[in-house]
């Protein structure tokens, strides 16, 4: 059962350093909303095959859901869903399992890391994704994004260069009761031509421009999450890209940090065509 949360004062917990965070009247309003239904939900909406396991982190979880996400202004209910609800531990080697609720990436293995909550947060949020969205995933890595997003929409359709990590990806998900999750080993650029058009894309790698496939493969009024930059880490941008006329109206979300895609768009950066 989830621990209910004071939200008077939340004392941000961020690479060893606190600072309490005091909200407004008004703010603490919708705060207290927000976890109240985020604590029925932890408590009441948990599925069958959660409920045959422990979870020793749901504290953790809960804590990271108020500190990292709530205080720092992700207020889209279903988000906040999902990530009260998805476990990030299991998509972590067993060593991690105690970081795994920080709000920091961690490495998964081959070059590749998770990234941290509120990203995963914030480039979901930013999508404002419906229950009937289809989205396409450029980047499977562990799955933890994945998993977050089919919390909330009907279909997820993930691409992963890293063979190894699609695999075991692709084994996980339907372990943890994810069968709308649909997981190929490739390269992103190109997208997943079969299944578009996308009602949503969400890239989690950086890339200095956005592939062409995965503009056509966006339906008219669709929404692209990225990290547009170099991949020297010190000039990428999150940004959010809106389909219209068959091209992007791009709006500057916040600095980020990302590994860089590889494959074709690793070519075309350097001039290696």
């Amino acid at each position: 059962m989830s621990a209910i949360i004071n939200y008077n004062v939340i004392f941000m917990e961020n690479q060893g350093m606190n600072r309490a965070v005091i909200f407004s009247p008004k703010k603490l309003v919708r705060v207290s909303i927000i976890a109240a239904v985020l604590n029925f939900v932890c408590i009441y909406n948990v599925p069958s095959e959660a409920l045959a396991q422990a979870d020793p982190f749901s504290i953790d979880r809960n804590r990271m859901v108020a500190n990292d996400l709530i205080a720092r202004d992700i207020s889209d209910p279903a988000v906040l869903k999902a990530m009260g609800k998805v476990r990030r531990h299991l998509f972590v080697d067993k060593s991690l399992w105690n970081e795994a609720y920080a709000d920091y990436p961690l490495p998964i293995g081959d070059g590749q890391t998770i990234s941290q909550p509120y990203i995963v947060a914030l480039m979901t949020q930013s999508l404002k994704l419906k229950k009937e969205d289809k989205v396409l995933e450029v980047g499977t890595g562990s799955g933890y994004q994945a998993a977050i997003l089919a919390e909330i929409v009907q279909q997820v359709y993930s691409i992963e260069i890293v063979k190894t990590l699609a695999e075991k990806t692709g084994r996980l998900l339907p372990s943890l009761g994810y069968r709308n999750v649909k997981i190929k080993t490739g390269d992103g650029y190109r997208g997943w031509e079969e299944y578009a058009p996308f009602d949503a894309i969400i890239i989690t790698c950086a890339v200095n421009h956005i592939p062409i496939p995965l503009v056509h493969q966006l339906r008219e009024g669709g929404r692209i999450v990225l990290p547009l930059g170099d991949s020297s880490f010190f000039a990428q941008r999150l940004v959010l890209g809106t389909k219209k006329g068959g091209k992007f109206d791009l709006q500057h979300i916040t600095g980020v940090r990302f590994v860089p895609m590889v494959g074709e768009s690793e070519k075309k950066s350097s001039g290696r065509e």
